[in-house]
């Protein structure tokens, strides 16, 4: 049923008020050449059913393709289980727990995913949370030059090899906020953006290093000196990661002798479905000392005066919670469903699944290179070890490559060649534990073929 907050006698009862005759005399300043004359364009309603019907017709006219791009998004398996305790209405239709005596449950949830995410990243407290990966590192990158008392240059060092949409939003955050983003370049060879390279700035006092572990080639990064050096630069480190990796990988907390301060990443692996491109959601973890610099807010646990234990919002430094002056950020929403399924997706698979399906998608990748660059005139780029991703160079433009490929049912991959044109035809593949043995060799087969 609608929802339609007022009766006709309200609306009676306020037209008299005001002295108006009825609802369209209060638009009567707008021209009738400019006013809608009906919705032609809207069918008339469908029963629920009919509305189902329709929605999954015109859903199949986009196709199930195999997916061999990642890129920052990536097809991994959700368990059934996930989605079917999110949709739950204590958690589909719940917003933000303002009221803490009537929201115990999502408060609970949201300790749950803070407490899961520090594990994950070596950290000691999280927030819940943000919109996603790429403003996720902008505010790092605020909180890291209102923090650090050190260095106030607000230089920041940003890896060229850091994805290309992280540097484009942060640069759109923070460019009127007086950061200085200087960009430092990755090996040719490896893929590494190497401690060698960093040095070149040996004391311009940075405010910031952002490391992204892996890079956005699938590379993995020399994590345990770059953070040495930036701590003894004076600046504070930003930890860019694929929170799947973590499963495998050293966490940021344990990189070199201090650890990295921040760690931001984008929560999509974990539970979140593809979707043509979100919502997805982003966290953001850091050290004790920085927690009062954090956007967004922190869910702590207490004991009420019986002693039972209860949750409630800790920390919030929005501005719709304090004042505009004191705030540290003004998101406006935290994508709590997201991180809903975040956090049942993790409970599910535990430590140990996680683990198999980071593994699983390493060995995935690794066949799918060693068996495409078994093609004539398709090379690997980088020698550096990866993760889940690899940088593939073919002998012709890659765009065109892609559409045959799609003709196939295959997204072949991420087009390298407009943000990094130095590369020549690049292609960045994917594999996640999702891939088989015969769709790779399906791959192969298309992939010669439009070669040709």
């Amino acid at each position: 049923m609608p929802f339609i907050p007022h009766t006709e006698t309200d609306i009676r009862e306020m037209l008299a008020v005001i002295g108006a005759p009825d609802i369209d005399s209060l638009f009567s300043e707008i021209p009738a050449e400019l006013r809608c004359k009906g919705l032609k364009q809207v069918p008339p309603g469908l029963a629920e059913m009919e509305v189902s019907r329709l929605m999954r017709s015109r859903a199949a006219t986009d196709g199930t393709l195999i997916n061999f791009c990642g890129a920052g998004a990536y097809e991994h398996h959700i368990p059934a289980a996930v989605w079917e305790i999110t949709t739950r209405g204590e958690f589909y239709s719940a917003y933000t727990p303002y009221q803490a005596e009537a929201s115990q449950g999502t408060l609970q949830l949201l300790y749950e995913y803070q407490s899961m995410m520090c594990a994950l990243t070596g950290m000691d407290v999280s927030n819940a949370s943000m919109y996603d990966g790429a403003s996720a590192l902008a505010e790092a990158l605020l909180m890291a030059v209102r923090a650090n008392s050190v260095n106030t240059s607000a230089k920041v060092l940003l890896p060229k090899a850091l994805h290309p949409y992280y540097s484009e939003v942060v640069t759109a955050v923070t460019h009127a906020q007086g950061l200085r983003l200087t960009a430092v370049n990755y090996d040719a060879r490896s893929g590494q953006t190497s401690l060698t390279q960093f040095q070149t700035y040996e004391g311009s006092a940075p405010t910031a290093v952002v490391i992204a572990q892996p890079n956005f080639f699938g590379t993995l990064e020399d994590v345990d000196a770059i953070t040495d050096w930036a701590h003894a630069q004076g600046a504070l480190v930003v930890a860019v990661v694929n929170p799947i990796s973590l499963a495998l990988l050293k966490p940021p907390g344990e990189w070199g002798a201090k650890g990295a301060d921040i760690v931001v990443g984008d929560g999509q692996p974990l539970g979140a479905p593809l979707s043509s491109g979100g919502p997805y959601f982003g966290f953001l973890t850091a050290k004790q000392a920085l927690v009062r610099q954090m956007p967004g807010r922190i869910i702590g646990r207490t004991v009420d005066l019986d002693g039972r234990p209860g949750y409630a919002l800790t920390l919030q430094a929005r501005e719709q919670h304090i004042r505009r002056s004191k705030a540290t950020s003004n998101i406006c929403t935290n994508q709590g469903l997201l991180v809903t399924a975040a956090t049942i997706h993790m409970s599910l698979l535990g430590a140990e699944g996680l683990e198999r399906v980071a593994a699983h998608s390493m060995t995935n990748t690794a066949a799918l290179v060693e068996t495409l660059t078994a093609i004539e005139g398709v090379i690997a780029v980088f020698s550096g070890a990866g993760f889940h991703e690899a940088v593939l160079r073919l002998p012709k433009a890659v765009a065109p490559v892609l559409e045959k490929l799609a003709a196939h049912n295959i997204l072949g991959g991420f087009d390298l060649s407009r943000h990094f044109p130095e590369l020549g035809h690049a292609l960045l593949v994917c594999a996640t534990e999702t891939r088989t043995g015969e769709d790779i060799t399906l791959y192969a087969s298309a992939l010669r073929e439009a070669l040709q």
